[in-house]
Parts: structure tokens; sequence; C-alpha cells
């Protein structure tokens, strides 16, 4: 078996080129939205949320094709979403003023509430395929796991059509004002972003597959569960680009990119699923797991439910610079992270 101290150095060199590469994909990407001119709320959610969530995916196909754990793969995905929203509170002690979440466009709780419905499916395709109740797939793909990926479809297009409708109600000069904030990039060709942006991507999916293989050698070192380790330490690795872009988006003034990077990228984790179902050929990948994943989901569902209620309140106060939901957040994200590792030895 691996030594403890070479799997530990191998998950800090491979977490340091996933930091260092999407923080890289998150810059030329915004450089892409500024210079199309779509809303930088749908940017965000699909776009950036895509790139930043590279490592996610590529950690799935080496998980399903190459180490053939299944359960390590859907574990980082449902952790990584309990990241993304606990950094949302992060974000919002970051952020000087009043709550964050209550200095967004309407268009963020559209794009909370569609984050919720995937992870509702993966639930139930748990539960029932558990219980035997439903087996049903189609190629050997899942039926919950396609019904994710038309969610996608539906809540991409729709976020973008509510977007475009709100761009044309404004008046010209509000339209531009947008993206003045961003002249720094006008310097910068497109066709040298699209390199760039392709030599990241490259870096991503290589620590993406190899992190696959960290994760499972981890599980056995630390002698805890596939589920628990994709969720706890594989799910912080990959979640690494989000925090590093939302951040950064945050400093610079884009509080629209930088809370839409998280809910987007919650919502295209679910989608790599139905891209790791179509990979795992045993059998529907969502009937190969483990039904401790219901535990996480349930926890994602709770502070997604949480972001949408405090989106909602519009609360214009803070108390000591923290947000009512903030606490609440933390307190989620413990629980379940208790819970998994009491059930995941």
């Amino acid at each position: 078996m691996v030594g403890m101290h070479t799997v530990w150095l191998k998950f800090i060199i491979c977490a340091g080129v996933i930091f260092f590469a999407g923080t890289r994909i998150a810059k030329y990407a915004d450089v892409i939205a500024e210079k199309t001119g779509i809303s930088r709320l749908w940017i965000g959610v699909v776009l950036v949320a895509a790139a930043t969530s590279l490592p996610e995916l590529f950690t799935g196909v080496g998980s399903v094709v190459f180490a053939d754990a299944p359960d390590l793969t859907v574990g980082n995905l449902l952790g990584a979403n309990s990241y993304n929203l606990l950094n949302i509170g992060l974000l919002d002690l970051l952020h000087r003023g009043g709550p964050l979440l209550s200095t967004i466009g309407s268009g963020q709780l559209l794009a909370a509430v569609f984050s919720l419905i995937p992870v509702m499916l993966v639930t139930i395709a748990i539960i029932l395929s558990g219980s035997g109740i439903l087996t049903w797939s189609i190629g050997n793909i899942g039926i919950f796991s396609i019904a994710i990926f038309v969610s996608y479809c539906i809540a991409t297009r729709v976020i973008y059509k509510f977007e475009k409708s709100k761009t044309h109600s404004l008046p010209a000069g509000r339209r531009s004002a947008s993206t003045r904030k961003y002249s720094q990039y006008d310097t910068i060709s497109l066709k040298k972003v699209y390199i760039y942006f392709a030599i990241a991507a490259a870096a991503i999916v290589a620590s993406g597959v190899w992190l696959a293989y960290i994760g499972r050698e981890l599980s056995e070192v630390l002698r805890l569960s596939q589920s628990f380790t994709g969720n706890l330490f594989i799910g912080f690795v990959t979640t690494l680009p989000e925090i590093t872009v939302s951040i950064a988006a945050l400093f610079i003034g884009a509080k629209e990119i930088a809370v839409a990077n998280m809910l987007g990228s919650n919502l295209f984790n679910m989608t790599i699923i139905f891209a790791d179902d179509i990979l795992y050929r045993k059998a529907p990948i969502l009937q190969a797991v483990s039904p401790g994943h219901v535990r996480s989901a349930c926890v994602v569902m709770a502070m997604t439910a949480l972001i949408i209620l405090a989106m909602a309140a519009g609360s214009r106060r803070k108390f000591f610079n923290i947000s009512w939901y903030v606490p609440v957040l933390f307190i989620l994200f413990l629980l379940g992270a208790y819970i998994n590792f009491v059930t995941g030895r």
C-alpha cells in the first residue's frame, strides 16, 4: 500500500495545479464574457462554472473509467456542491456592506432554484434504486441521469432568456456601463485568450484524472469509504478553482459572477453524473452507488434551500459583519461532514 506521506504529497501537488490552472481559466473566461457582451450572470452560471468544474468532470471520468470507483465520483460531486454553498457564506464574510445575497440580481434566485432540482433527482434515484422499486434505463443510462441532463439544458435556456429580456429593457447607457469597468481586457486578443484557456483546461484535465487515483489511495490509507473520501477531501480540492474565481470576482466588484459561479457549478456538477453514466458500463451509475450518498444530498438540498430563503428574504442588515444565513450554512455543512465521517468509516 502507498505510504501516507506520499499520498498527501500527491494530493498537495494536484491541488496546487488545479488552483493555479483554475485561476487562469476564470480570468480568460471573464475576458470572453466581456468581448461577447453576454450577460455576466449567464456567463457565470454556464461558461465560468463549466470551466471551473472541469476538475469534477475529469475526476469523475477517471473514477469510473480508470479507477472503477463510482462512489468516489458521486461523493465528489455532492461534496463539491456543499463546499460551493459554504463558499457563498465565505464570500458574504468578505463582502463589505449589506448581506451579499441581497445585492445581486433576481436571476440568481432563478439559478438557485434550478440548482436544487438535479440534487432532488439524484436523491430520488438512489432511494428508488436501493429499494429495487425503479431500475429503468435506456442503453444502460439511468432515466434519472437523463432527466438531470434535460433539467440542466432547460435551466440554462430559461436563465439566458430571462437575462436577455432584462438587458433589452435597460437604457443603452446602463447596458454599456457594466462592461466599461472591464476595459483592462481591451489589450488582450481573443485568439490568445482561447489558446491560454485551452492550455489551462488541459492542465485541469490531467489533474482531474490523476485525482481519481489519489482519492482511491486516500480512502485506503485513511481506511475510509470512497463516498466519504470523495465528499470531503476530493470535493475540497476540486472546488478550489470555484472559490478562487469567486473571491477574485468579488474583489473587482463582479458580485454577479462571484455568486453565479457557485450556483452554476452546482448545476453543472450534477450534470456530470449523466456523462459518468454514459462511461460507466456495469450499470446505471446511480444504481451502483452507496445509499449513504442520500445523506450528503439532503445536506446540499438544505443548504440550497437556505440560500433561496436568504435571497427571497432580502435582508439588508449584518450583525458584526455576519449575515444571519452564514452561521446556519456553516452549521449545516459541519453537521453533514460529521454524519458522513461517523457513518463512512
